[in-house]
C-alpha cells in the first residue's frame, strides 16, 4: 500500500535516525523536482512548528499568527540544514524557529518603538521577577534585589520596569479604570484660549479703576455688553461722537497708566518679559473678552 505525503513521517523524509530526504534535496538542481521535495520535508515536520509556537500562546498574539511565524523559521532551516554537518534536523531547526518567534516579538508586536537593548532589559527584569515570584515573603521585589537576580545595575533595572508597561499602547477611546465609562481622552487636558488674555486683564484691571465712574460704565457697556455707541448716547443723553470721544480718551488713559506702572519680574522662559499690552478698543475686547459690534 503507498503511503500518502501526509501520512510519511519525519524520519523517511529525514528525521531522527536519517537524512536521506535533505540529501536527496541538496542534490537536486532547482526546479519543480526540488520543490517539491521541499513541500514534502516542509509538511512532514509541520507539526513540531505547531507545537513551538503554541509555547508561546497567551502574549497577545493569536496562535494563526505564531504558526505561519514558526512556519517561516521551519521553511529557513529546512533552507539552510547540512546533513552533511548533523544528522539530527531538530536540533538545528527547533533554534531556528524559536528566533523567529522572538524576533517577531520584539519587532511587530510593541506598541511604541523601543530599543533593542531596552526590550532585551525588559526580558531579563521580567525573568527576574518571575525567579523571585514565589518568595515567601508578600512584598515585590525591591529595584536592589532585582538587580542582583538579574546581574543589572539599578539604573538598568529601573529601564527595564517601565519598558514593562510599554508593550502594549491602550487606545484613548477606551474606558479609564477607575472613571467608569468615560474614555481616557476626557481625562487629557487642553489648552485653554483664555490663557492668552489673564495678563492683558490683569493689567489693565488697576487703571480702569482709576477712571471715572462715567467712563467706566461706558466701557463696560462697550465692551461687556456690546452696546454700540448709538445706544450709549441714548441711554446717557449724550451724542454718538461725544460717546466715541469719551470711548478713545478712557482707553489712552488706561494704556498710559499701563504703560507707566513699573512691571513686576513675570515668570516668562530665560527671564524675557511680555510686551505690554496697548488699552485700546480691540485691546479692551481682549480684556474683556467681548467683540465689540
Amino acid at each position: 500500500m503507498t503511503t500518502t505525503t501526509s501520512q510519511q513521517k519525519p524520519e523517511r523524509l529525514g528525521g531522527s535516525g536519517g537524512t536521506c530526504g535533505f540529501t536527496l534535496l541538496r542534490r537536486l538542481p532547482p526546479g519543480p523536482e526540488r520543490e517539491r521535495q521541499r513541500a514534502l520535508l516542509v509538511e512532514a515536520w509541520l507539526p513540531m512548528a505547531h507545537r513551538i509556537a503554541g509555547r508561546y500562546r497567551g502574549r497577545g498574539e493569536s496562535l494563526e499568527d505564531l504558526c505561519q511565524v514558526a512556519a517561516l523559521g521551519l521553511l529557513r532551516a529546512v533552507d539552510r540544514f547540512d546533513p552533511e554537518v548533523s544528522d539530527a534536523f531538530e536540533t538545528y531547526a527547533v533554534p531556528t524557529m524559536q528566533g523567529e518567534l522572538k524576533r517577531h516579538f520584539r519587532d511587530n508586536t510593541w506598541g511604541v518603538h523601543v530599543p533593542r537593548r531596552v526590550q532585551e532589559l525588559r526580558s531579563a527584569v521580567r525573568a527576574a521577577l518571575q525567579e523571585l515570584a514565589p518568595r515567601p515573603a508578600l512584598r515585590a521585589p525591591s529595584v536592589g534585589e532585582l538587580a542582583r537576580c538579574a546581574k543589572l545595575s539599578e539604573a538598568e533595572v529601573r529601564q527595564g520596569l517601565e519598558a514593562l508597561d510599554s508593550y502594549r499602547s491602550v487606545s484613548l477611546d477606551s474606558a479609564a479604570p477607575s472613571e467608569g465609562e468615560h474614555p481616557l481622552r476626557d481625562r487629557l487636558g487642553a489648552e485653554d484660549p483664555a490663557y492668552e488674555t489673564v495678563v492683558d486683564r490683569e493689567s489693565v484691571r488697576p487703571a480702569l479703576a482709576e477712571l471715572p465712574e462715567r467712563e467706566r460704565y461706558i466701557l463696560y457697556l462697550r465692551f461687556f455688553h456690546a452696546r454700540t455707541q448709538r445706544a450709549i448716547a441714548a441711554e446717557l443723553g449724550l451724542s454718538q461722537m461725544h460717546v466715541s470721544r469719551l470711548i478713545t480718551h478712557a482707553c489712552a488713559q488706561v494704556r498710559h497708566r499701563v504703560e507707566a506702572r513699573p512691571h513686576a519680574a513675570e515668570p516668562h522662559a530665560r527671564g524675557r518679559r511680555r510686551p505690554t499690552p496697548r488699552a485700546s478698543p480691540e485691546g479692551a475686547h481682549r480684556a474683556t473678552g467681548r467683540r465689540p459690534v
